[in-house]
């Protein structure tokens, strides 16, 4: 598949929401590389006209562009409508709107926190029956998704009531193929390799990495991505989910490990730019500009797949700078952990149409159809991979298909008052001398006081 094929799609995509409303595609069925076999046979099978699917959640602007882009295949397949309506202030609508009992057919969370809390009150209903095994069957890493859409019922009761589609990868660092070239040094494979490079990019003189972890009010949440990475590299699966749930406390040798797994890193002079002093002070925004100086101010820098928005004006990804995934320990022998976040679909309001688009997300077309477009992610393990439009993308993907273990953010899934408090500045406290001990202990005493 040519390049140029797919900027065509995406600008057709784009074309407005006019061009949906008469009716046209923004590619027509047969063509190209998607998976047009599967997408035929479910609109032989489904017949919907004069019904409606309504869909809330977070996507505005552009991205409300693309969904609307791909939801029009739903809609010549079964002859159903679909009515999107994004809304910056999601989170707090539908709480209101479904304790008022006007939700939309499904809903669309940013993250799984919300969804979990909502169907502990009763205010989701479970997906379809045989969801969770097909979702286990077909998306790489698949028991992971399961397990990060399966939340309690109102009675205590395990259900899947989330259905995981946009992903964003974090386990990614960034570099200069250039540098790296000029100075011979290699991609490292294992988290081994990964310490002995740094060791040797300081050995000649030279700076390993970049790491800032300055955003505000935010500060110090760059740090607590490098934890959870390590916690997947350094623990089983059912540790790091122990972690989350408070289940394993925060001052538990295995997490201590794990923040010092990241002063390996970013407590030593000689492997951060500036020293170990400016990590805490450096804006995450402003810390990978090290990787594009000439001679380089540093060679690496870990984030996740949204940095490139804060490399410099005309940077192109794949020739200025690269990326490889942020690798495991072959010692460990915990295979490929991913560490990301991702939106989920949960239905609101059940209808026939609604199962029948729950269904379209089950194909391929419906992921490959955003692909092309750009700016998605999928751990769908049925979709072609040559329909992303950048390469940078396919490279993404191929790291989430090869993933054995997937896990969503921990801060993210953890109260606000650690996940987004505690946990934030504790890190900032260990980046600036404290020991993991002392950090670790009074992130738990602050989720102690909590119950």
């Amino acid at each position: 598949m040519t390049r140029h094929f797919f900027a065509g799609f995406a600008a057709a995509a784009l074309m407005s929401t006019t061009a949906l409303a008469d009716g046209h595609l923004p590619f027509a069925p047969g063509e190209g590389a998607f998976s047009w076999d599967s997408y035929t046979a479910f609109a032989e099978g489904n017949d919907f006209a004069g019904q409606t699917v309504t869909i809330t959640g977070p996507w505005t602007g552009n991205e409300k562009e693309k969904f609307d882009a791909v939801v029009a295949y739903f809609t010549e397949a079964t002859g159903a409508a679909v009515n999107y309506s994004g809304s910056d202030s999601f989170e707090q609508d539908i709480v209101v709107s479904a304790r008022a009992g006007s939700a939309p057919n499904l809903a669309v969370f940013p993250q799984p926190g919300l969804a979990a809390d909502m169907a502990s009150q009763g205010l989701l209903t479970p997906l379809p029956d045989g969801t969770s095994d097909w979702i286990a069957e077909n998306f790489a890493a698949g028991q992971s998704w399961v397990d990060l859409g399966t939340y309690a019922d109102a009675d205590g009761t395990d259900q899947m009531y989330g259905m995981f589609y946009r992903v964003d990868l974090k386990s990614l660092v960034w570099y200069s193929p250039e540098a790296f070239d000029e100075a011979g040094y290699d991609i490292p494979e294992t988290m081994e390799d990964l310490k002995a490079l740094t060791q040797e990019i300081a050995d000649a003189g030279e700076t390993p990495w970049c790491i800032g972890l300055g955003s505000g009010a935010a500060t110090g949440w760059p740090a607590t991505d490098w934890v959870e990475d390590m916690m997947l590299r350094t623990n089983s699966p059912a540790d790091y989910d122990a972690w989350v749930a408070n289940e394993m406390k925060f001052d538990d040798p295995k997490v201590v490990a794990a923040i010092e797994e990241f002063g390996f890193f970013a407590r030593n002079d000689a492997f951060v730019d500036g020293g170990a002093s400016a990590v805490a002070n450096t804006d995450f925004r402003d810390s990978p500009t090290g990787l594009f100086e000439i001679p380089p101010k540093c060679y690496m820098h870990r984030q996740a797949s949204f940095i490139p928005a804060f490399f410099p004006e005309g940077t192109t990804v794949g020739e200025d700078v690269d990326f490889f995934y942020f690798p495991a320990y072959a010692e460990k022998d915990l295979g490929a952990p991913v560490l990301g976040a991702g939106t989920l679909f949960a239905i609101t309001n059940p209808s026939d149409a609604t199962t029948a688009f729950l269904e379209f997300l089950k194909l391929p077309i419906a992921h490959e159809a955003w692909m092309a477009q750009g700016g998605f992610l999928t751990a769908h393990g049925g979709v072609n991979l040559e329909t992303y439009a950048e390469d940078s993308l396919r490279a993404q993907g191929k790291i989430l298909q090869d993933a054995t273990t997937f896990r969503f953010d921990a801060s993210d899934l953890m109260p606000a008052e650690i996940g987004a408090g505690a946990f934030w500045t504790g890190m900032v406290d260990y980046a600036t001398g404290a020991s993991a001990g002392d950090v670790a202990a009074s992130i738990q005493e602050r989720w102690d006081a909590l119950n």
